[in-house]
């Protein structure tokens, strides 16, 4: 049967109303497929799961509840189906943490609200550790029970392959690599392992509700293990771009709340044992990037997660020398000093905005993109068919005061920036480095000039890592707004 028949017999299993069709939500980072549903009244929001693995699915559910019993937050699971392949659950929202602080990220300053919010989630996350792991029946995970000697070495294998093979210039001697790989795999395998270890723990995965409370999602993946693990995927994701006065403070957070279970934590062996798991977390982030950005050919992984992984690592080889594991940390010390990975490797997104006349024809595309946005302000009143104001342009405020009396350019303007910021946001990380946007209206001079100037100055204050180029075609001007340097 087709399973989003089946989540709408659930819909109304549950609720008792007709769904109208199911809206799908953002891809995750597995095959399950997330859909929105509700009733025709938009009041009656529920999320619609489908797996591609029901013993996956039978382990969210049961984390899920058992979770609930325990007090914590995350989304209740209302029906599964029959076969088990698709179940129905509550909306938390559409807001991620990540998505609050994704702008954030790419200037590495972060405002206190989103401060605390990161470290309530952090004091969220020992009680997830402890608290869930009260009375936990590890058999229900998928697809392992607990953190073990084999998901170590899958993990350091797939860095091997799929990220330190694919790299020019740098030979390994594969059997002392193993050597290391197997002592690494030693030294993390004596860490206390009775707690309940997330495994994904990162701000992607914890909603933010509209009362500011949070919930967190996708802890499918959990098992029993070192509760270090879930502290490094979260302070030190990479494309978080935390710095490290905020990593500090992030963990102090955590170790306050660990406190609370573990009362006589020792503080220093703590940071030691973490910087260990940042090893490692770092090498498996690299080899799952690796696979999405070299062999997917997906540029995004490249600059927004690998540039940023191998940053932390040349960060904390500076801080430690790890001469536990002598071969590895020599290939690793090589690997971060390779020019691929130095330098400014982010892209530039140069954005050109123009303004011109209907007229004369819409502006080529000199980046050899084809073009972009071309936005008709020729529907919009004209102060052109005024004497008084044929003198003037869109920059000059008799102009501006005609276009904006009325709130009709405004309006114009409120729908051109939503389109153009989504495709802005997008390109920024998807690497891409040129879009073109154009407004047009009769002779160039009022409407698109002051539509031009708006949106370049809307593009410079919302995303400061872009570079601006305005150009008045029919007056011929052009200014620059060079990205902000964080």
């Amino acid at each position: 049967m087709d399973q989003l028949i089946t989540l709408k017999q659930l819909y109304k299993q549950h609720t008792g109303l007709d769904p109208v069709e199911p809206v799908l939500m953002d891809k995750s980072g597995s095959n399950r497929q997330y859909y929105r549903l509700n009733d025709a009244s938009g009041q009656h929001s529920l999320v619609g799961v489908i797996g591609t693995i029901k013993e996956e699915n039978e382990a969210f559910i049961y984390m899920a509840r058992h979770f609930k019993s325990k007090g914590l937050p995350v989304p209740e699971v209302y029906l599964q189906s029959v076969d088990g392949m698709a179940y129905i659950q509550e909306d938390l929202g559409p807001s991620t943490l990540y998505a609050l602080i994704r702008r954030s990220c790419t200037t590495s300053s972060f405002t206190a609200g989103e401060r605390r919010q990161l470290k309530r989630s952090l004091r969220e996350l020992a009680r997830f550790q402890f608290e869930g792991n009260k009375d936990f029946d590890y058999s229900r995970c998928y697809p392992a029970a607990a953190f073990d000697r084999r998901s170590i070495m899958w993990d350091l294998n797939y860095f091997k392959y799929c990220f330190l093979k694919t790299i020019n210039d740098l030979d390994f001697n594969e059997a002392l690599l193993e050597n290391d790989f197997e002592r690494l795999a030693d030294e993390l395998l004596k860490v206390p392992a009775e707690t309940f270890m997330y495994r994904d723990f990162q701000s992607r995965n914890v909603m933010v509700r509209p009362d500011k409370s949070l919930a967190f999602i996708d802890f499918q993946g959990g098992r029993k293990g070192p509760y270090y693990y879930d502290v490094v995927s979260f302070v030190w994701q990479s494309r978080a771009r935390f710095p490290e006065s905020l990593r500090k403070e992030l963990v102090d957070e955590y170790l306050t709340a660990l406190r609370h279970y573990i009362p006589d934590i020792n503080q220093d062996q703590f940071r030691k044992t973490l910087q260990l798991f940042v090893l490692f977390r770092t090498l498996q982030v690299l080899g799952a990037y690796g696979f999405r950005g070299y062999f997917e050919k997906k540029p995004d992984f490249i600059d927004n997660s690998i540039i940023p992984a191998i940053a932390n690592l040349r960060h904390l080889l500076a801080e430690r020398s790890f001469s536990e594991f002598p071969y590895l940390s020599q290939v690793l010390r090589k690997m971060v000093e390779k020019p691929d990975f130095n330098g400014p490797r982010q892209k530039i997104l140069t954005i050109t905005v123009l303004s011109f006349a209907y007229k004369r024809g819409i502006p080529a595309d000199n980046s050899g993109n084809g073009g972009g946005y071309v936005f008709d302000c020729r529907a919009v009143n004209n102060p052109g068919k005024y004497d008084r104001y044929k003198s003037f342009t869109g920059v000059d405020q008799p102009v501006i005061d005609f276009l904006e009396k009325d709130g009709e350019i405004t309006t114009f303007l409120e729908h051109a920036y939503a389109l153009v910021d989504n495709n802005v946001q997008r390109y920024i990380e998807r690497g891409f480095t040129n879009l073109m946007v154009a407004f047009g209206c009769t002779g160039g001079q009022h409407r698109s000039v002051y539509s031009a100037e708006h949106l370049a100055r809307h593009i410079h204050d919302k995303f400061p890592t872009v570079k601006v180029v305005l150009h008045h075609r029919e007056l011929g001007l052009e200014n620059t707004f060079n990205p902000i340097q964080s």
